[in-house]
């Protein structure tokens, strides 16, 4: 599906953002981290749309959270130390397969085990940094 580019689409793509992350927060310290960083992920992914959007580009499929990071500031001088925020929480676990599936843990861990040392609270601190960010680069366009 090609998302056609507009303010008003990416303020729907951030809207959606800030309830993926509300809901990364609410289950942060329940023992759920994998939960935790894939909701990241999600809130990631929406608002990197929503950047893409506002720049008038129709958005036609998936690059990942590092590629779409990378082009935007490439492109948006701005968004300068994006990808470094976008990288150290794809380190940290943030991602939409890992947090979900066993195929990409070693036998027998699954991904509710996989996370036991990551910082939460830090975690969101970052992503709520990088959705202001984007919130703000889509709000001066």
């Amino acid at each position: 599906m090609v998302l056609t580019p507009s303010i008003p689409e990416a303020l729907r793509w951030l809207c959606q953002a800030t309830s993926d992350l509300q809901a990364a927060s609410n289950d942060i310290l329940h023992s759920c981290p994998n939960w935790v960083l894939f909701k990241v992920h999600q809130a990631l992914e929406k608002a990197l749309v929503a950047a893409v959007l506002c720049r008038g580009e129709a958005f036609a499929g998936h690059r990942g959270l590092m590629g779409m990071a990378q082009r935007l500031e490439a492109e948006e001088p701005e968004l300068r130390g994006l990808v470094l925020d976008v990288q150290w929480l794809c380190d940290c676990g943030v991602d939409g397969k890992a947090t979900q599936y066993p195929s990409y843990h070693p036998f027998p861990m699954t991904p509710s085990e996989a996370f036991p040392s990551v910082d939460e609270e830090e975690v969101l601190k970052r992503a709520q940094k990088v959705l202001v960010t984007l919130k703000d680069h889509v709000g001066r366009k």
